[in-house]
């Protein structure tokens, strides 16, 4: 697969686009004024504990309180606590300070979601302080000479024989988030605490992840990385010892370092970056941590915006669509709610050419790829229903579930899949830790409120027919002025005139319009207004 990464960078906003054979298949947007949370470390203090939630409500600065969770507080992992079920008023009260970590941004009317087990990634490692001499190496490693050959390392690095029994996990997804300090504070910490041959105090009480970066670096690059984030947490403890609470510790690296960071792999062919400061402060960043991708790095000074190399703006605006089109003639409609993500699958246009079942399981088939591509684009997260056209073939529906399977593996955000249902809906779940696309670009319609849907102007007239009867009966002596949007006098006085004569020879006065061209088609107001007396 080539790949390529596109950096757009002004000063209100970073934006990164990752495009697989010229095709956009994620972007992600960082706002100058919303900086993502997640990573950064914090001292946070208790406002509030709920028992009956078994959670807590954590004040670490920002304008809506912080959750977390009975089940992301540390010693509620250990084995012994497995077979009980703890109380977090056993763990924690109100007014104690903690150090967190946001795992999930703020989300809508919900704070940011904390966990005190913290994890600090590196290149090629994550460092889990508080889950003692615990090794995990990425699933995605799959050579056992190699898996083995990482865990020797980071078992040498930490002063543990390998006749000693450390606990060793095969980790589905590791967490995706930055480093935990800024570029200039990487350089110092390295520089001036990290040799290859420094063992950091206590080591066999951390727990060490090896990501997938890490195959085939080595070993003196793999220490010097242990090194390095090993300091960076007694770093991060020094300056809580020192700091108040409902303060910022450590702040995530920017959009555009932690991206070359963790997604820089082999099959990323060229990172493209359009300003210079950021292409040069990435550039020592690279050099300095990953000089094997240094070449990969460049500078863009093309004449057009990098984003229409490869269409980017207008795909980002397709991706706003309730409809996406597929090729066949089929369609897919996705919507969007507080409780969930659905996604339909319709044949539209396409009626194929053999019999109904390859019809249907033809249009399932491409519209799985092309599921798979909009989670990643629009960045879906949570609960997710597909509904699939009905396949009475078991193996059909076997095959559909198997290629979404497959598709969802170049995703680097985890989901779940359930088995297709009797109805043929499939039931899934993806990671949210930031809003979706929608959320970033756009804001809720001031006409329909979110509903996604207005009243007919048909309906509107009817509800000031009503509305005036109602006044009439309470107003005697008045005469009536409707104020109302263009659409709607529009048809009160040529479809609905025959309506409007017989209600006012009903009510026995007069009705008159005006147009407001500030309202909505749903917004109306009736005024009363005295009798016009002859003298």
């Amino acid at each position: 697969m080539n790949e390529e990464i596109l950096i757009n960078i002004n000063p209100q906003e970073t934006r990164v686009a990752m495009v697989e054979e010229g095709i956009l298949q994620e972007i992600v947007i960082e706002r100058a004024n919303k900086r993502g949370l997640v990573g950064n470390i914090y001292k946070g203090r208790i406002c509030r504990v709920l028992p009956g939630m078994q959670a807590a409500f954590i004040n670490i600065g920002l304008e809506r309180a912080a959750f977390l969770h009975v089940s992301d507080i540390v010693g509620t992992h250990l084995e012994d606590n497995e077979n009980k079920e703890i109380s977090i008023c056993e763990l924690i009260h109100e007014g104690q300070t903690l150090l967190v970590q946001v795992i999930k941004d703020p989300l809508g009317t919900k704070g940011a979601r904390l966990t005190t087990l913290i994890s600090i990634p590196s290149r090629y490692v994550v460092l889990i302080p508080y889950s003692p001499n615990m090794i995990g190496i990425s699933a995605r490693i799959e050579k056992e000479e190699e898996r083995k050959r990482l865990r020797e390392i980071v078992l040498e690095y930490m002063g543990i024989s390998e006749q000693k029994e450390v606990e060793e996990k095969q980790i589905e997804a590791l967490p995706q988030m930055g480093v935990i300090h800024t570029v200039k504070d990487t350089a110092e910490i390295f520089t001036n605490n990290a040799t290859l041959e420094q063992k950091v105090n206590n080591l066999e009480g951390y727990g060490f992840i090896v990501r997938t970066a890490a195959e085939g670096v080595s070993t003196a690059r793999l220490k010097a990385d242990i090194a390095f984030v090993c300091r960076l947490w007694q770093d991060i403890r020094e300056k809580e010892e020192i700091m108040s609470y409902q303060t910022l510790v450590y702040e995530d690296l920017s959009l555009a370092t932690r991206t070359v960071r963790d997604l820089m792999d082999t099959t990323v062919k060229k990172v493209r970056i359009d300003s210079k400061a950021a292409y040069l402060d990435i550039k020592r960043f690279v050099n300095k941590f990953v000089p094997d991708v240094a070449s990969q790095i460049e500078h863009y000074t093309g004449p057009q915006p990098i984003f229409d190399l490869y269409n980017v703006e207008e795909e980002i605006n397709r991706a706003l669509e309730r409809k996406v089109y597929l090729k066949s003639g089929g369609y897919l409609v996705i919507d969007q709610t507080e409780a969930m993500t659905t996604i339909d699958v319709n044949t539209g246009a396409y009626v194929g050419s053999r019999n109904l079942e390859e019809t249907i399981f033809k249009t399932n088939m491409e519209a799985v790829q092309t599921i798979a591509r909009q989670l990643r684009l629009r960045n879906l997260g949570g609960i997710i229903i597909l509904d699939f056209i009905d396949m009475l073939d078991l193996e059909h529906r076997r095959q559909v579930l198997q290629t979404l399977e497959k598709c969802l593996e170049r995703d680097h955000t985890k989901s779940y899949l359930s088995d297709v249902s009797p109805l043929g809906l499939v039931q899934m779940t993806r990671k949210r830790t930031r809003e979706s696309l929608e959320h970033v670009l756009c804001e809720v319609c001031p006409t329909c409120k979110g509903r996604g849907s207005i009243k007919t102007a048909e309906t509107v007239c009817y509800e000031i027919f009503r509305e005036i009867l109602r006044e009439a009966q309470q107003f005697e002596s008045q005469n009536f002025l409707v104020l109302a949007s263009a659409e709607i006098i529009d048809r009160l006085v040529d479809e609905e005139s025959t309506h409007v004569a017989e209600l006012e020879e009903f009510i026995g006065r007069s009705i008159r319009f005006q147009v407001e061209t500030s309202y909505i088609q749903e917004q109306y107001d009736i005024v009363l207004s005295p009798r016009e007396h002859s003298i």
